[in-house]
């Protein structure tokens, strides 16, 4: 009986099999234990950028090793391949500021350009504007030049630049007139309707006159500055004594001279702020000088003369003008003796050059 109830209570091959049991969950000490105690870690240092062809080789550090297995956290040993020492150096120009005034830049005395010393671009920079100032802007010529005076002897020559000229020489004229422009003011020397005479001398334009046409000019009232002029004289009256003495203490009177208060048109001197007195009847005038320019190291060899004489010349086709009709722009101290100079008189043409687009 008891074996028939066992055999009852038994389970049939068909019943569903015994579920296995559920896999064992490892906990993260229970996975480092059971793993190989492999600690991987590769560190690479990346080579610094070159401008040669051969690149820097640096230190590598492997820490691919294995660590022993009875040591929980062994310091692997490092394995250093292919070390190889860069022995160029970098030098660095460095200066000490003792409080000078031109410390960071340099002002040249003779061109005035400013540059930092120790800078090797900006000295070579320098150098070549420094050139160009003082002995004329270098020129190799042209296939074809419009040239209205030759010199044989000394090979010079002077040159006739237009605005429908090839675009190479009106850059050329644009790099004088930028020279021009850095003694003389920018912004009002050349327009579309001047034309350009540059004095070629030893492959380098040591001379140029920019001149316009004009139609109208006023003729300068001679001695202006002293305080007279042509129509009417002035005498003034001096005081017998410019100092004044109190005892021991002598003071010194400062004179101030007044120009005449006669309504005459006004020329203003661009660099010195002085007033050029013309007379007010308007003379017919055809050629203006509008700016002219000699290099610092070509000037007192007569270069401007030449570049005058050759515009009167060759500015008007059907004459040539004389000395007297010739008009300068409102001029310097030192272009006041250059008109005065070669014209014969004080009472030369002024005009007003406008600025034009």
């Amino acid at each position: 009986m008891q074996s028939n109830i066992r055999s009852f209570f038994k389970p049939s091959s068909s019943s569903s099999p015994k579920p296995k049991d559920p896999p064992t969950i490892l906990d993260e000490l229970d996975f480092w234990e059971k793993s190989e105690h492999n600690i991987i870690n590769t560190f690479e240092r990346r080579a610094p950028k070159s401008n040669g062809s051969e690149t820097n080789k640096v230190a590598v550090i492997d820490y691919t090793k294995k660590s022993d297995s009875n040591k929980l956290f062994s310091k692997p040993d490092p394995t250093i391949s292919g070390i190889v020492l860069n022995n160029k150096r970098s030098y660095a120009q460095f200066h000490l500021e003792l409080g000078q005034s031109d410390f960071l830049l340099h002002t040249c005395s003779t061109c005035g350009v400013k540059y930092a010393p120790g800078d090797e671009g900006d000295e070579k920079a320098h150098r070549t504007f420094h050139k160009d100032y003082t002995h004329g802007i270098q020129f190799k010529g042209w296939l074809k030049e419009r040239i209205v005076y030759t010199h044989t002897i000394e090979l010079e020559r002077i040159v006739v630049v237009l605005d429908s000229d090839p675009p190479a020489q009106k850059n050329k004229v644009q790099e004088v007139v930028k020279m021009m422009e850095f003694e003389l003011g920018g912004g009002w020397i050349y327009h579309k309707l001047c034309k350009v005479y540059m004095f070629i001398s030893s492959q380098r334009i040591a001379g140029c006159v920019v001149a316009e046409p004009i139609k109208h000019a006023f003729k300068v009232l001679s001695q202006a500055e002293n305080g007279k002029t042509d129509g009417a004289a002035r005498k003034e009256k001096r005081p017998k004594s410019t100092t004044l003495r109190f005892g021991e203490v002598v003071l010194q009177r400062e004179v101030m001279k007044r120009c005449p208060s006669v309504n005459y048109p006004e020329l203003l001197d661009k660099n010195h702020n002085r007033a050029i007195i013309c007379e007010d009847e308007v003379v017919h005038a055809v050629c203006g000088i509008r700016a002219i320019w000699v290099a610092p190291s070509k000037r007192r060899r007569s270069i401007a003369k030449q570049l005058l004489d050759a515009v009167r010349r060759s500015f008007c086709t059907v004459s040539v003008l004389e000395r007297s009709q010739l008009a300068f722009s409102q001029p310097t101290s030192a272009g006041k003796a250059l008109a005065s100079t070669y014209t014969g008189t004080g009472s030369f043409l002024v005009y007003k050059s406008d600025i034009v687009d």
